[in-house]
């Protein structure tokens, strides 16, 4: 007869086993989403055009990044969302996209969407201060 007493709790303990088990899963995996989500809104990692400021232009001269590397960069790269800027309007918010070049260069964009296009408005070294010397610095 005792042991007929313990199947409610057995089973009560098997529910709340099932029921953690179930909101484990369901939180990590919102998680993952929205992380995902994050970093999709507003970045066009496939845009239409890509545009260079004379900045811009004038950095990746100076840091010998070519095109190739920007565009794996936006592709491929991890948004840094401390060093970007997105709480302007839209085709004003700033990206910070980071990556690594074809010879491991450790490397910044500041890409700024409109529409199917974008725009890289500069490019830094993360790793290497590089003297250049582009209309606009000090």
């Amino acid at each position: 007869m005792k042991s007929k007493k313990i199947y409610p709790y057995l089973f009560l303990v098997l529910i709340s086993i099932v029921v953690f088990s179930i909101r484990k899963c369901n939180s990590s995996a919102d998680v993952s989403k929205t992380k995902e989500i994050k970093s999709q809104i507003g970045l066009n990692r496939n845009p239409s055009h890509i545009n260079y400021s004379k900045h811009a232009t004038c950095r990746m001269a100076c840091r010998e990044i070519d095109e190739t590397e920007i565009k794996d960069i936006i592709k491929n790269g991890k948004i840094n969302y401390q060093k970007s800027d997105l709480q302007k309007s839209d085709c004003s918010k700033r990206y910070a996209v980071e990556g690594y070049g074809k010879d491991k260069q450790h490397i910044r964009i500041i890409a700024v969407p409109c529409s199917s296009e974008l725009t890289i408005v500069t490019c830094i070294d993360i790793d290497k201060d590089w003297e250049c010397h582009c209309e606009g610095d000090e």
